[in-house]
């Protein structure tokens, strides 16, 4: 009975119609993939999985933040250090003004009053305008003894080869250096200070005295 079946469905129209609707589309399948270009084979990234390990995640994170910390810290220290010239650079402008309108009234003090002045701000304890009177009683003295004429455009370099080859000049350059320091820098005044331009203006009278 099987046997008849079988050989029954195979002599049906519709199951040979079916075998050779297979067999044609094999056919055109084979005849197209003649005309289709080969598909190149995908690279394999696969050691490239080693980049979604969470350990990496965090060092590149920590590289982010440790770049972004120094490009700011860069940043400002640009800013400071361009801050810093322009305050140094007013910071001159004015002691530069205040030193010529200091020298252009030195005729109209005798030594003896910067000296009482000096004297004045040191029991103050303002240090830095007890020195600077003491240097205006070193140039009156200058003046005075017709080594260096008063002269508002002076600079204490010039004062300085006016005096180097005095007998003592040490004294004279400590009072000029002392000058150059508190005006032209971030130097502060202190008594140690003070005392040295008192002993060296001292020996400075004495030297007056001598002459």
């Amino acid at each position: 009975m099987n046997g008849i079946n079988g050989s029954y469905e195979k002599d049906n129209f519709s199951w040979q119609f079916q075998q050779f609707q297979q067999k044609m589309g094999e056919w055109l399948e084979m005849q197209l993939s003649r005309f289709t270009p080969g598909i190149p084979n995908t690279p394999d990234f696969s050691w490239l999985s080693w980049l979604n390990s969470p350990i990496i995640g965090i060092i590149a994170k920590g590289i982010f933040w440790l770049l972004l910390a120094f490009l700011l810290s860069w940043t400002v220290l640009q800013l400071w250090q361009r801050a810093e010239i322009y305050i140094s650079f007013v910071r001159n402008k004015k002691s530069q003004l205040a030193d010529r309108m200091t020298k252009a009234s030195v005729t109209e003090l005798s030594a003896a009053t910067w000296l009482v002045r000096s004297q004045k701000f040191q029991q103050e304890g303002n240090y830095r305008d007890a020195c600077l009177c003491l240097y205006m009683a070193m140039l009156q003295q200058l003046h005075s003894r017709g080594i260096a004429p008063h002269q508002a455009s002076r600079t204490d370099g010039e004062y300085w080869q006016l005096v180097e080859d005095l007998p003592q000049p040490i004294p004279y350059r400590i009072l000029l250096m002392t000058h150059q320091q508190l005006c032209f820098s971030n130097s502060e005044a202190s008594s140690f200070l003070f005392e040295q331009c008192q002993e060296a203006y001292q020996e400075i009278e004495g030297m007056k005295c001598e002459g």
